[in-house]
């Protein structure tokens, strides 16, 4: 049973910083990609930043480029995404991500976590 399982969401203040993290299991990710999709209630999931299972090249949405660096670990089949300078509008639920193409419009996902809320407020 493949799981991805998510941890290091939480409260923050803006310009705070969070780092989350993504263990992955079940199967070999050799060849997929990892990343990290929000969620906030009322709208779309949208894409944050994906990695190949090489560790390059990296993707980001515009609004986290220079803020969020997303990285791997393949001995531990772990996905992280350091996020800086947070701000208010970062709030959301952040889903990580498992596919042949999960930085292409539309995504092809695979597998997602479960979820973990972000959430910067003063």
């Amino acid at each position: 049973q493949v799981q991805l399982v998510e941890s290091g969401g939480g409260l923050v203040q803006p310009g705070g910083s969070l780092r989350l993290s993504c263990a992955a299991s079940g199967r070999t990710f050799r060849g997929l990609a990892m990343g990290w999709f929000r969620q906030v209630p009322g709208k779309e999931r949208e894409f944050v930043a994906a990695v190949t299972w090489t560790g390059s090249p990296t993707y980001y949405r515009g609004s986290v480029k220079g803020r969020f660096t997303i990285s791997s670990d393949n001995a531990k089949n772990t996905v992280y995404l350091q996020m800086n300078s947070l701000k208010p509008e970062d709030t959301a639920v952040y889903y990580c991500a498992s596919g042949p193409n999960i930085a292409r419009t539309p995504p092809q996902v695979d597998y997602w976590g479960q979820g973990t809320q972000v959430t910067v407020s003063s």
